[in-house]
């Protein structure tokens, strides 16, 4: 079997190409995609219980339980959270209407 190669390219070229309503229906799908819940919601819609959440935390179960019912909480925190659900935290500050991706946060 034959391997192909695909070329990417920076999406800052590629949105310089399109036009400006395609790239507003775009952005708005993109937008619609994004689905915000919270970290009860999460565990629930990935079937963990809150004692195997907090077990693969290594946090307690009341532990965990003011975790997701907390108003503010630390970063750390919720990074060890939504490692243990299999995920990765990513941060996203957004400025007169620009994503920017925060590292080292």
């Amino acid at each position: 079997m034959k391997t192909r190669t695909v070329r990417t390219h920076p999406w800052s070229k590629l949105e310089k190409k399109i036009a400006p309503d395609r790239l507003a229906r775009i952005q708005a799908q993109v937008d619609e995609d994004i689905q915000a819940i919270n970290l009860k919601n999460l565990r629930e819609a990935l079937g963990a219980t809150q004692v195997e959440a907090a077990q693969k935390a290594a946090m307690a179960q009341s532990e965990l339980s003011r975790l997701e019912n907390a108003a503010d909480v630390r970063l750390s925190t919720i990074r060890r959270y939504v490692n243990a659900m299999g995920g990765e935290l990513e941060i996203f500050a957004v400025v007169k209407g620009k994503k920017i991706a925060l590292h080292g946060v």
